[in-house]
Parts: C-alpha cells; structure tokens; sequence
C-alpha cells in the first residue's frame, strides 16, 4: 500500500451521528483513520460516543480488531464544530434523507474544507446527481452507500454522478478497500443504485405473493433465508447461474417473467404498517408482533449474526477460486 493510501495519514469526516453515521464512524476508526464526527444534532453529542465504544467493545470481544478500543477511541473528535473538519480528505454525509437539510449540510462542510477534499453521502434514496448540484464543486461529490452494521458487513457501493471525476471516484474505490469492504464502483448514476435496485423488485414480488394470498409474511421469509440467503454472499446471481447451469433459467424466465409483479404503488401491507405509526422492531410494530423485549432481543440477535456472518465472509471473498489457483500451483 502506497503512503497516500494509508489510512492513518488521511483523516475523514463524518457528518450524522444516528445509528448508520455511528457504525460508518466505526469502520473508519478500524481502518485506522483520523476521524472528526460532526453532530448536526445536539442530542448526538450524547449518544454517539457510548454507541461507538460499543461498536469496538464488541469488535474487540468478536476478534475482529485486536487492539483495545480505546487504542482508536484517541483517533476520534466528537464536535458541533463543523470547521474542524478542515484537514479531511473526505467528509462523509450521513443524515436524513431529505434534500434541504443535505444542501444546508454540504455548504457548512464546503465553508469548513479545501477544494481538494471529497465530499460523499450516504443516501439510499436520493440521486447522486441531484444532491451533487447543490454543492459548489459537484465534480468532487460521490455516493458512498453503506450497509448497517457499517463496521461489519463487506459491503459498499461508491456512486458517481453526472459530474463527478471518475478519477476521483477510483481513488476512493481503492481506499474503501482498507475498510475491509468489497466495493462496488457504479460509473453511471441511476436512481436506487444497483444493490437497492436488485432488493426492491425482490421485496416488490414478496408484497405481491403475501397480498394475493399465495403465502404468508413467515413463508415468503423462510423461502428467501433458505434459498437465496444460502448462497448469495458466495455466488451473486450470475456466479449462481453459472454454478447450477445457465440453460435452465434461459427456460424459465420465457414462462416466469411475464407473471411478476410490475406494480408502481406503494403496497397496501406495508402502507398499513407505516400509517399506523410502526417502525418495525424500533418500536416493535412491523410485519411481524413483537414484545418489546422480543424486538430488542431481534436487534441484539442481528448484531451477533453480524459478526458471525463477517467471520464467515471473510473465508470466501471475491477472489476465493484465484487464491485456491495460485496456492495449488505453487
């Protein structure tokens, strides 16, 4: 790894301190960046840093870092101050998904840094070429779009927009891989990316089998946890083609594809859910019934598969068959 690449000697910012801005604020700390954590929110101010030390407490219990939290608690500034971000090279957006306040945002963090210094966002929802229009030097906006736990999971997707310099975009692409992340570089813009993209027409077909009755929520998820979620963090779709015969599926989608959904609403099911105030194990209302402590002890059970799951992920990254390859022709 060259010098410029190595993360101690390249500070980040992170602006958002919610549960996504916290657990992003962790991977950079394991990496081993300088970070200065902006609180647009007073109240982060509080909760930020017991998140974050909990984060590296259980990093630490589940072997994944090895030194001691508190070797890269030091390495973090907690601050309101928006001008300490002076000295980042990249200053990663993480707040609501609603384009005011990322315009309101992305103009104090302009007033804070240099030129030279990347700015990206976080949003699932929101065009990168959009949110790049509201910034002064768009050609050095990108998406950096996370996956919660930030800190455990391998993925990562970085977004250029229209204007974004694709140079730019390769030096990231290259850095994310010291965040112990496979990335993902999508060189053209489009709405959702490509993970959202592939997820929604999946959860878009599940609300259609359970509204006309062909299977119950239960169903539709024992299905996709034994089948797809058996092999997708190995395979991919087209590795998976590829692996249990191409011709197959060649046949299947002339019959299959015209009977799916291709709906534009919003689904009855989870309209229902929101309406009635649920936000799923946050408040324990969702598709399923919770006891408090049945949803609290969800969000506790997804963390420890979190890691489980990192540990496993890391005995099949994306060049497994190479590896195995090379070591035979030695």
């Amino acid at each position: 790894m060259s010098q410029e690449m190595s993360p101690a000697e390249i500070p980040v910012g992170v602006v958002g301190l919610g549960l996504m801005g916290c657990s992003i604020v962790t991977c950079f700390l394991m990496a081993g960046h300088p970070v200065v954590a902006v609180a647009p929110i007073p109240a982060d101010m509080n909760t930020a840093e017991p998140r974050i030390r909990t984060h590296l407490a259980n990093s630490f219990h589940e072997g994944i870092i090895t030194n001691l939290p508190e070797t890269y608690v030091t390495q973090l500034q907690i601050t309101e101050d928006y001008s300490l971000l002076k000295n980042c090279k990249l200053v990663v957006e993480c707040t609501l998904e609603n384009i005011d306040i990322k315009k309101a945002v992305y103009a104090r963090i302009e007033a804070a840094v240099p030129d030279d210094t990347l700015i990206a966002s976080n949003t699932s929802a929101i065009p990168i070429s959009l949110l790049q229009r509201q910034t002064q030097l768009p050609a050095r906006f990108f998406g950096l779009h996370w996956m919660e736990p930030s800190h455990t999971t391998r993925f990562l997707e970085i977004i250029c927009g229209d204007l974004s310099d694709v140079a730019k975009a390769d030096w990231l692409y290259e850095l994310s891989h010291q965040w112990a992340k496979e990335p993902t570089l999508v060189r053209k813009d489009i709405r959702g990316f490509i993970t959202n993209r592939l997820m929604y027409a999946m959860y878009r077909e599940a609300f259609n089998l359970v509204e006309n009755g062909y299977a119950t929520v239960e169903d539709v998820d024992r299905a996709i946890r034994n089948s797809a979620g058996f092999w997708m963090m190995l395979a991919g779709v087209f590795r998976w083609m590829d692996l249990t015969g191409v011709p197959a599926y060649h046949t299947v989608m002339k019959d299959l594809f015209p009977t799916l959904s291709n709906r534009t609403d919003v689904p009855k099911l989870i309209d229902d859910i929101v309406q009635a105030g649920g936000k799923g194990v946050q408040n324990a209302q969702g598709f399923y019934e919770y006891t408090p402590e049945e949803a609290e002890a969800w969000q506790k059970t997804y963390e420890e598969f979190s890691y489980d799951i990192q540990r496993l992920a890391q005995k099949y990254p994306a060049d497994v068959v190479k590896k195995k390859i090379s070591k035979s022709d030695e």
